[in-house]
């Protein structure tokens, strides 16, 4: 009995952790430099370390990357035990109904709550304050009421000296008994996604004031009714909630089970956009579902992948002990990475003073350690699914990264300048075709390579060329006088354009008022640059009027490059492996360009192979 009680009691004290990660986790919202671009003479030992070190750089982005894949695996089972665990209160009151029917059902609920997600969670939004109101307001109620009944002393357990003596007394098997209650602090590795919907001071507040205190009544509650009922411990929970209350509490915890899934689901979104743009994750379909919010995506190729494998977790390993295994394992390692990396960035982004910096990384390292290590006994029951999923995934990410590296170094190397591309023009042979063309390039300095395969090849190039990019902002949408910018090359004829886009701004390039808008963004041009002949203005002017005359008398052709790598049989073995893998997640990825809305009879492209 002593022993269910302690055991039961080490809940309470585990919310410190959680405690101090809700008030200080949103402090860390803040733009972080490049690390290339801090002062040379302020940069810390550590930070040249990993410039010079190539194998410390690998390991940095191995545990990043495993990181990355344990939160994704979070985001499969938290809406698994979440959803799964709430239904089961139905076998509580009738113990007759089958758990495979409890499966089906929390089957059918995730179902409905993926299919749910292209809405946006500000359609829904409105509803989760008043569930997370009732579930934060009624369950500290029923704990309270549970206090009162068994046992009014138990804030005694507040006091850390029961835990020194319950290691004292139980040893190996009290640190064993730490992976049972694991899952008390879970939740809190996923506070970064609450920041694309609610502002810092709105957490801290909500943390500190409600939740934190409502946790530690409903767990002082749930202890109390295991010291009267010590052998009672199946489906604690709802045992301990009183008759008259139970089936109002069954509704409330369902819905705060499905808020609770819907909160790692949207970080499981998050994360996955913030990869494709670090080029981390192959592309996928990102969609913003606010106006207002950044933070607020869904992607629906991501949805219906984690749909499948949440439906599958809970119809395979149905039994909710080896899920509760495995989501455990994957929250204390996500918990451990998150505090490695943080360190780093203390130490070498925000130049922490050296004694915050020991403090933090020893309080939080030790605790969590400790529960790392209680947690991976727990591999063979059910432990292993989270790494199975992140091995998986981590064998993705780093084959797409290796072979984008790989891309861009060969486009950095091969890039078309101004004084290359005048030298493949200055060849006779090569014709300049009536007509204007938007060649699409992504390097922001210089051309790419395929401009130069097309000439060789092809020996023409349109009259007016107008080599366009691409560039995304952080902003919902782009002012209507930013959106295109056009300035003249040295050659004749040859322009530059870069179209900036938001989030919520559409691409719609079809018809003459996207070259009407290129005119006038170059007449714009022209109009604040220097000139340092009145015959060089008109001489200006007038090519842009032949400009506008050859879009209106000749089809527009926009060109765009495919390229793939031509592995060799001089190529190692590791390329030839994760160059094929990234060819085959190219090929059935999305484009790196936008949807651009350009008819298809105006779209040319041109195929290059990159010399591996």
């Amino acid at each position: 009995m002593i022993k269910v009680k302690v055991a039961r009691l080490l809940s309470i004290p585990c919310f410190v952790r959680t405690w101090i990660l809700g008030f200080l986790l949103p402090m860390a919202e803040v733009q972080i430099p490049n690390l290339h671009l801090l002062p040379l003479g302020k940069q810390s030992r550590l930070h040249k370390f990993f410039e010079k070190s190539m194998v410390a750089r690998r390991v940095l982005l191995f545990i990043a990357i495993l990181g990355m894949c344990m939160l994704i695996g979070d985001g499969i089972l938290t809406p698994a035990i979440s959803v799964l665990s709430a239904i089961d209160g139905v076998r509580a009151r009738f113990p007759s109904v089958s758990k495979s029917l409890v499966e089906v059902l929390s089957a059918v609920i995730l179902v409905v709550l993926f299919l749910l997600q292209k809405f946006g969670t500000s359609r829904v939004s409105f509803l989760f304050s008043p569930i997370m109101g009732m579930w934060t307001l009624t369950t500290p109620i029923v704990g309270i009421y549970s206090i009162i009944c068994h046992y009014p002393k138990i804030f005694k357990a507040l006091s850390p000296h029961h835990i020194f003596k319950f290691f004292f007394k139980n040893g190996d098997q009290g640190w064993r008994l730490l992976g049972g209650i694991v899952l008390c602090i879970t939740g809190s590795e996923a506070l970064f996604a609450d920041l694309g919907h609610f502002s810092k001071s709105s957490i801290q507040i909500a943390f500190l004031f409600t939740i934190y205190p409502s946790l530690v009544l409903t767990y002082a509650g749930q202890t109390v009714y295991l010291i009267r009922h010590p052998n009672d411990h199946a489906n604690g929970f709802y045992k301990f909630i009183p008759t008259q209350v139970y089936w109002p509490m069954f509704v409330i915890s369902t819905l705060a089970a499905i808020v609770a899934s819907q909160s790692l689901i949207s970080a499981t979104f998050s994360v996955i956009k913030q990869s494709v743009v670090l080029d981390y994750f192959p592309r996928v379909k990102v969609v913003h579902t606010s106006s207002s919010k950044e933070g607020e995506v869904y992607s629906p190729e991501v949805n219906y992948v984690l749909m499948i494998l949440c439906v599958t977790v809970i119809l395979i390993f149905g039994d909710g002990q080896d899920i509760g295994n495995a989501f455990g394992v994957v929250v204390c390692m996500v918990m451990v990475i998150t505090t490695t990396l943080l360190t780093l960035v203390m130490i070498i982004i925000w130049r922490t003073p050296a004694i915050f910096v020991s403090l933090f990384f020893s309080t939080f390292f030790v605790l969590e350690g400790v529960y790392v290590s209680a947690v991976l006994t727990k591999i063979p029951q059910g432990g292993w699914i989270p790494f199975a999923i992140s091995l998986i995934l981590a064998f993705i990410m780093f084959g797409w990264f290796y072979g984008r590296q790989r891309k861009i170094k060969y486009e950095l190397e091969h890039k078309i300048d101004n004084h290359k591309l005048m030298g493949l023009l200055s060849d006779p042979g090569v014709q300049r075709a009536p007509g204007l063309c938007f060649f699409y390039t992504n390097i922001q300095d210089g051309l790419t390579p395929v401009l130069g395969h097309y000439i060789k090849n092809l020996k023409s190039l349109h009259k007016f060329m107008v080599f366009t990019t691409l560039q995304y902002l952080l902003v919902p949408k782009v002012a209507p006088h930013e959106r295109i910018l056009v300035r003249k090359l040295s050659i004749k004829g040859v322009y530059s354009c870069v179209i900036q886009y938001g989030y919520h701004d559409s691409l719609e390039l079809e018809g003459d008022e996207f070259v009407n808008r290129v005119m006038d963004s170059l007449r714009a041009h022209l109009a604040d640059s220097p000139v340092d002949a009145l015959s060089n203005e008109q001489e200006i002017k007038e090519e842009v009027c032949l400009m506008e005359e050859n879009a209106k008398q000749n089809d527009i052709v926009h060109v765009l490059g495919k390229t793939m790598f031509h592995v060799g049989d001089s190529s190692s073995f590791f390329d030839k492996v994760m160059l094929a893998f990234y060819e085959v997640m190219h090929r059935n990825c999305r484009s790196a360009l936008p949807a651009l809305g350009v008819p298809l009879s105006q779209i040319i492209q041109v195929g290059m192979l990159y010399e591996a």
